[in-house]
Order: structure tokens, then C-alpha cells, then sequence
């Protein structure tokens, strides 16, 4: 293990905010919307379900056609109580979780009402500004984690690093469609992006997933790597700075690891902390419930059969002391919570 505030070899690097672009968009679009616009227009319903998993304390799934959809899959989750000090937004207790087409379509976030139980999908892009016209992309990324604190989202983008979007961008879009978001009356914009860099001869850190630990001063993003046995899985922490919420920086502008550990387990989905103690989820594929790891890197103890099949990122929700996940399997798509304290 490596533990120091400039952990060599392996850091991030922010890129500059694409302001321009973004505001091209919205005027282009009529406007941004935040997340009120957002909240008053939720489109589709999960309902209550019973989930596989002796862990398993309350499950959700979506409605009959995202169950079935064998183009989009779930992958991360984060929770208002990362988004807030009070837990909620808007008034309301939210879950947002991250989908990747399989066609190459891109990516997506799910803002869910978990009292209401509504919904809506909003395309993830990136905006350009070509000869004086404002297009869009969708941003193709595997999107294994996010993680919502304060204004931001943060989407993991494997080997590139993290993509962060601002919730007050998002924007919708007029009944007829004036630039290419494939469908979705919804958007929301890369603003800037931190992009990974490794030193030669070492391998770069794969963020494979994301999750907070609000309960560090300050808080800190948890990252690690999904990977085999013939691979790396390393785990790692990054201050977040309590004033600005974005990564903390050194002197020199770049954001070091506080911890990298090549403690992990193999074909890990994602990993949260909650009081100093670690909770990993991993699959064994699409037929048998998953695994929950608790304790530190290095000295995990496994938890068969915990979670439903399938199981991705995983998220911890304070004052309920609740473990929220979500797993990935067409017809097989739960939203569900385990109590912490089954893995003590």
C-alpha cells in the first residue's frame, strides 16, 4: 500500500470548462432548466419488487420496458445524501444512476424520486461548436460509477479518467428538435473532465467505479478498478476540496491519490466506505445472487449471496445506515438497499 497526500505515479489533471459551448447550447435550446425543470417532469414509474439476496431490505425496479431493454444497462449509483449535508434536493430523496448503450449510443443518467417513485432519463453529451452551429455527441463511456456532490456529477470513464457534468445544465429540449439527442427530451452537458495520467512504466488506474465518503473532513472520492485475477484491482482516495467541490490540487495544479492500495478482489462492481470500513460488490454473473466484501483492503471478508445477480456500484446513504446498489441483467434490473449492519 501507498499512503501519502502526493501519491507518485498516478494522478488527475482537470481540463478546462467548456463554458462556451454549453452556453452556445442552451441558447440554442432555449435555456437551461436544472434539476426543478427536471423534478416537475418525471415521465415514467419504478414500483416496489421483492429482490434475490439475503441482504436485501428494499427493492425497486424499473418500469416493463427499461426491465427488458437489452441495449441500455445500469451500472452506477450515488444518492441526494452524497449530492447533500441534509440528504435531500429539491426536497426530495433522490437516487441518480448511470446506463451505457451496447450499441454504442452512449450514456445516460436516471434521476429517481425514491418517495414518489418517478423517473426520467437524461442523455449524457458533449457539446461543439462547428462554423458557428452548436451539435452534440453523446458521450461514449462505460459510465461503472457515479458519484452527485453538490452542483456536480461525476462519471467514470475508465481509463480516461472521470467526466463531470453540472446539474444546472441540464436543458431540455423544444418539441422539435433542433440539434440530434436521439430521442431524449433531456440533456445534460460535459462541463470539464479530469483526465487520467500515469507516470512510465507504471499502468494506469482504470476508474471502473465511483463512490463518496461524506463521513471524511473532507470528503473524499472513493475510486477503484474492476479487474481478474491476471489484472490489477486497485483501490484509491481523493480529497475533494469542501470549498470549490472539486478535486483537491497540489502546487502544481494536479490531484494525487491520499491512498492507492492494491488491496481489491477480483471482478469487483463497485466499493463504498462508511466510517473507515469498506463495502465492495461483485458479480457472478447473470444467474447467481452476488458478493459483498466488508473490511479493508488486503483483509476482506466475502459475503455470498448477498445482493441479486448481477450487482454494480454501490453507495452509502448515512443516516439510514443503508447500502444502496443496482444490478445490470435485462429482466433481472433491481434498485435495492442492504442494511450496513448485516456485514458486521
Amino acid at each position: 500500500m501507498t499512503s501519502s497526500a502526493g501519491t507518485p505515479g498516478v494522478h488527475l489533471v482537470r481540463t478546462d470548462e467548456n463554458v462556451s459551448e454549453i452556453d452556445a447550447l442552451a441558447e440554442r435550446l432555449g435555456g437551461r432548466v436544472g434539476l426543478p425543470g427536471l423534478l416537475r417532469d418525471l415521465n415514467r414509474r419504478a414500483r416496489r419488487t421483492l429482490a434475490p439476496g439475503w441482504a436485501v431490505h428494499r427493492a425497486l425496479t424499473w418500469d416493463a420496458a427499461d426491465r427488458r431493454d437489452p441495449r441500455w444497462w445500469p451500472q452506477g449509483i450515488s444518492t441526494s445524501a452524497d449530492a447533500s449535508d441534509t440528504e435531500d434536493v429539491e426536497g426530495r430523496r433522490m437516487l441518480v444512476v448511470s446506463w451505457y448503450a451496447k450499441d454504442g449510443q452512449g450514456s445516460r443518467l436516471t434521476f429517481l424520486d425514491l418517495d414518489r417513485r418517478r423517473y426520467r432519463h437524461v442523455l449524457l453529451v458533449v457539446p461543439e461548436v462547428r462554423d458557428g452551429a452548436v451539435t452534440v455527441e453523446p458521450l461514449a463511456v462505460h459510465a461503472g460509477g457515479v458519484v452527485w456532490h453538490g452542483p456536480y456529477v461525476h462519471v467514470a470513464a475508465t481509463a480516461r479518467g472521470v467526466h463531470t457534468c453540472r446539474v444546472d445544465d441540464l436543458m431540455r429540449m423544444p418539441e422539435r428538435g433542433l440539434v440530434d439527442s436521439l430521442g431524449y427530451r433531456y440533456v445534460l452537458p460535459v462541463r470539464f473532465s479530469y483526465r487520467a495520467v500515469t507516470d512510465d512504466g507504471l499502468e494506469r488506474l482504470r476508474y471502473s467505479f465511483l463512490s463518496l465518503d461524506r463521513a471524511s473532513s473532507p470528503p473524499e472520492l472513493v475510486v477503484g478498478e474492476y479487474g481478474s485475477s491476471a489484472q490489477t484491482r486497485r483501490l484509491a482516495r481523493y480529497s475533494l476540496d469542501p470549498e470549490t467541490q472539486f478535486l483537491a490540487v497540489g502546487e502544481d495544479g494536479v490531484s494525487r491519490p491520499l491512498v492507492l492500495d492494491d488491496g481489491g478482489v477480483v471482478r469487483t462492481q463497485g466499493a463504498a466506505v462508511a466510517n473507515g470500513r469498506w463495502y465492495l460488490t461483485a458479480s457472478t454473473g447473470p444467474w447467481v445472487p452476488g458478493s459483498v466484501y466488508a473490511g479493508r483492503p488486503g483483509d476482506f471478508r466475502r459475503y455470498r449471496w448477498a445482493t441479486p445477480m448481477g450487482p454494480e456500484d454501490i453507495a452509502w446513504w448515512p443516516s439510514t445506515d443503508l447500502l444502496w446498489s443496482v444490478t445490470e441483467h435485462p429482466r433481472r434490473r433491481w434498485v435495492y438497499s442492504m442494511k450496513r449492519s448485516r456485514f458486521e
